[in-house]
Parts: structure tokens; C-alpha cells; sequence
């Protein structure tokens, strides 16, 4: 049941913008960017249930790409993988193979990591996304939302996302936040504002059991 909805959600938020008469090329390029600081390495088989269905889902010349968020984020080295499918189905289902396997890598070898560089993944997200020329851009997001950087990293500036959906799953609740509401809130509209003063659009998706009302058309 679990698997059901969430791959209902991702159908609905691929598809709320499509055939909006927008003229924009009808591609799709979505960034999957997961967290894997602390305890939320235990949201895997999530990972698994969502990108086992883009790929399932995207079409000849729509692009995917996976990284993980850690200490440092803006680097080549956490994406796990990356791909623009050929418009050849033979090779289109290659490229889905490959892929597959590194996702299987990746969540057989995940390591939890101490810090959680969230706006060095947007960025390097949002460049990747960009360079695709895709008419409909995503990133989903994998986290908690609660951003600690090493110090001496700069974070502090205006991430160009203009265009892109940015989609937070799941975003659990810190023990803190039981404790005074108003920190999950504000920690909420502090990405929201970072994603809209990027040009982006901002949705929160948390309950994965119901469909309903979570997605705007």
C-alpha cells in the first residue's frame, strides 16, 4: 500500500504542470537528493519504492539524476547516478539497467555522515538541471530539512532555481521539534523562502498514506 501511494504522489507532482499550454518542451528532468546524515539513512527502501518508478515512468530524452546529502554537497563525487535516455528503446532500457545497479550500490553501501550540506545538493541539483534543458524540472528531497555545515562552508547566498519544482518528501520531525513546534515551522519557511527567492516553487509533501489535498494543480 505504502509503495502504491507513493509512486501516486510522484505520478501527480510529475504531471501538475503538463499541458499547461506553456510552451515549453515537454521533457521532464527530475533530481532525487537524499539525506544521509543520522538516522535518516533508514528512509532507503523509500528511495528504492520512488526511483524504481521513474524509472519506470520517464520517456526517451527526459533526464534523472541521484546524489546523496552529506558533509559537502557540491562536489561530483555524490552523485550516485545520472542519465538522459536515448531515444532508442533498446538502449533507452540499458541505460535503466545501469542505473538500477547503482542505485543498488548505493543502498547496500550507504554510509550515515556527520553533516548535512542541504543548499551545496540544491546547487549542484539546479546546475545539472539546468544544463538538460528539460521544459519541466524537479528536485525531490529526502530530509529532514535541518542543514549543519563543517565550518568555514558559506551557504549563505541566492541558489538560481528558477524554473524547478523543488519538492520536500517526508520531512521528519527532530526531537526538538516536539518540544517547541515553531522549529519545524520555521524550518519549513526558511527553505521555502531560500526556493522562492531562487525563482523556484515550493511543496512540502510529509504524509506519503494520503493522496489527497497534498498535491496543487
Amino acid at each position: 500500500m505504502k509503495r502504491t501511494n507513493l509512486t501516486g504522489i510522484l505520478g501527480l507532482v510529475l504531471t501538475a504542470t503538463l499541458g499547461c499550454g506553456d510552451g515549453l518542451p515537454p521533457t521532464q528532468a527530475v533530481y532525487l537528493l537524499v539525506d544521509t546524515s543520522g538516522t535518516y539513512t533508514t528512509e532507503i527502501d523509500k528511495v528504492q519504492s520512488i526511483m524504481n518508478y521513474l524509472l519506470g515512468t520517464l520517456n526517451s530524452d527526459d533526464s534523472l539524476g541521484m546524489a546523496r546529502i552529506d558533509s559537502g554537497s557540491f562536489t561530483e563525487k555524490d552523485i550516485v547516478a545520472k542519465v538522459t535516455f536515448d531515444r532508442r528503446p533498446s538502449y533507452s532500457n540499458q541505460q535503466k539497467r545501469a542505473f538500477r545497479r547503482e542505485l543498488d550500490r548505493f543502498v547496500t553501501g550507504v554510509k550515515s555522515s556527520p553533516y548535512t550540506d542541504i543548499s551545496g545538493g540544491l546547487l549542484q541539483a539546479a546546475e545539472w538541471l539546468h544544463e538538460t534543458g528539460a521544459g519541466h524540472q524537479y528536485i525531490l528531497i529526502f530530509s529532514d530539512l535541518e542543514e549543519d555545515l563543517q565550518e568555514g562552508y558559506v551557504r549563505d547566498f541566492t541558489i538560481d532555481l528558477a524554473g524547478i519544482q523543488v519538492v520536500a518528501l517526508n520531512v521528519t520531525k527532530l526531537r526538538s521539534d516536539q518540544i517547541d513546534p515553531r522549529e519545524y515551522m520555521d524550518r519549513l519557511e526558511s527553505w521555502k523562502g531560500k526556493v522562492e527567492d531562487g525563482g523556484g516553487a515550493w511543496r512540502v509533501i510529509n504524509d506519503l498514506d494520503r493522496v489527497d489535498g497534498l498535491i496543487r494543480h
